[in-house]
């Protein structure tokens, strides 16, 4: 949390997390603090994770964990929303199969987003 808080980040994305099941938790000292929502997998193996200062905590509109690969944080920031992915790929050991279809579902979530309004304003 330290680096996070020194580097002034808002949002950091993580992998690997290694934990079982999903949920959110708080870590870092107060006026540092940082809340993690977390995807994990039976086996204790990848997983996904998605900081958020928490000066940010009450803007997120809504997390959707798909799998132990792929979450989507959404967060209000007043005239938009900010669509945080957090995917993780599979590597180059495992079937193509399954790297299709990792790709398909995250080019799936992607084109569910509705286009901002400020692209709208600049092509006007």
């Amino acid at each position: 949390m330290e680096a996070l808080a020194e580097r002034r980040l808002d949002v950091a994305c993580v992998q690997e997390t290694r934990w079982r099941g999903s949920g959110c938790r708080l870590f870092g000292a107060i006026g540092k603090r940082y809340k993690l929502f977390w995807m994990g997998s039976k086996a204790k193996t990848d997983g996904v994770g998605i900081f958020i200062a928490e000066k940010w905590v009450d803007s997120v509109v809504s997390v959707e964990r798909h799998n132990e690969k792929v979450s989507v944080l959404k967060t209000d920031l007043g005239d938009c929303v900010l669509n945080v992915f957090m995917v993780y790929a599979p590597d180059s050991g495992k079937p193509v199969e399954e790297k299709e279809r990792f790709w398909n579902e995250v080019f799936h979530l992607v084109s569910c987003i509705p286009r901002m309004k400020w692209l709208r304003l600049l092509a006007t």
